[in-house]
Order: structure tokens, then C-alpha cells, then sequence
């Protein structure tokens, strides 16, 4: 190994480092690595105020600020949606399961449900105003493939296991 990196398993962090490093050096890189992720870990994970600000943004830029949420919070109880909007208190919901996606993903789920805010259906007006974000098609096929994943190992699943056969094809 020639390089140093690191990553989550689980709850735990993993630094790989290369052998003909001394201990000293060790120490400084595991220190550095587990700084970088997390910085990274935190700009994919904003808070509640930094969602209520990114949305403040999101509006601004793409809705010319006409949508204006009460409050936009991280929610553990969404099911499948990726957000909801109750849009008689202005209140804006994120699914936790969108943390640490992609920052243009959050940014799709945001608009979508402050569009919301100004139209409560899916209808024409609805999809024309949330177009303005220009990774809509991009974000929406991003979460379809999330929803998708689970569907599609567990129908892998059981077609092995109807053929009675271990499948040694697929690398997961």
C-alpha cells in the first residue's frame, strides 16, 4: 500500500496505513484521517439549523424565494418518503435516510418539499416550478436506485434460493 486512507465500518473507523510508516508518523496520520472524515462526515450530515439555512438558499435560488418553511428538521419516522412538508404550519421534514447522500440529493429533497409549500399535489404547476432545479431527473433517479437496492437483493436472494444452488456470480 502506498497511500493512507480511511473509512466507517459500522461504528468504526478503519485507517489503513502503510507499513514503512513509524509510529510517530501512525499517530499524526490516523489523527489527520480521522479529522478529514469527519469534516466530510459533517458537511454530509448538517443539522437542523443548517437545513433550515440550505433551505433558506434552495428557495432563493430556485423558487425565487417564495417558499418559506416554519422549520425543517431530520425526521426517524418518514417510512419510504424522503420528505414530507405539512404545508397548513410551514413544516418541512427530511428523512434521516437521506443523510450522508449526496449534497445534490438533499438539495432535491429540499426544493421538492418546498415546492410544496407553494403547491401541495403533484400536479403540472408543481413539476414545472420544482424543474428550476436543474439535478432534478438526476436526484430522482439517484433515490429511485436507493429504493430499489433492498428490493432487488432480496428478489436475487430468493431466486437462489429457489435454484437450491449457491450463486458464486455475484460479489455484494
Amino acid at each position: 500500500m502506498r497511500t493512507v486512507t480511511a473509512f466507517r465500518e459500522g461504528d468504526r473507523t478503519v485507517v489503513a496505513i502503510p507499513a514503512r510508516f513509524t509510529r510517530a508518523q501512525e499517530r499524526d496520520w490516523v489523527r489527520r484521517m480521522v479529522t478529514r472524515l469527519a469534516t466530510q462526515e459533517q458537511r454530509r450530515r448538517p443539522s437542523d439549523d443548517e437545513l433550515v439555512a440550505r433551505a433558506a438558499e434552495l428557495s432563493a435560488r430556485y423558487l425565487g424565494g417564495k417558499a418559506k418553511p416554519a422549520s425543517v428538521t431530520w425526521s426517524s419516522n418518514q417510512g419510504h418518503r424522503w420528505g414530507s412538508c405539512t404545508s397548513i404550519d410551514g413544516t418541512i421534514r427530511i428523512s434521516d435516510r437521506v443523510r450522508g447522500m449526496p449534497a445534490w440529493v438533499l438539495d432535491y429533497v429540499l426544493v421538492h418539499e418546498l415546492t410544496h409549500l407553494l403547491h401541495a399535489g403533484h400536479g403540472p404547476e408543481f413539476w414545472a416550478m420544482l424543474a428550476a432545479y436543474p439535478r432534478t431527473e438526476r436526484a430522482r433517479g439517484f433515490l429511485e436506485g436507493v429504493a430499489f437496492a433492498p428490493q432487488a437483493a432480496s428478489e436475487l436472494d430468493d431466486e437462489v434460493a429457489a435454484s437450491g444452488e449457491p450463486d458464486d456470480s455475484v460479489d455484494r
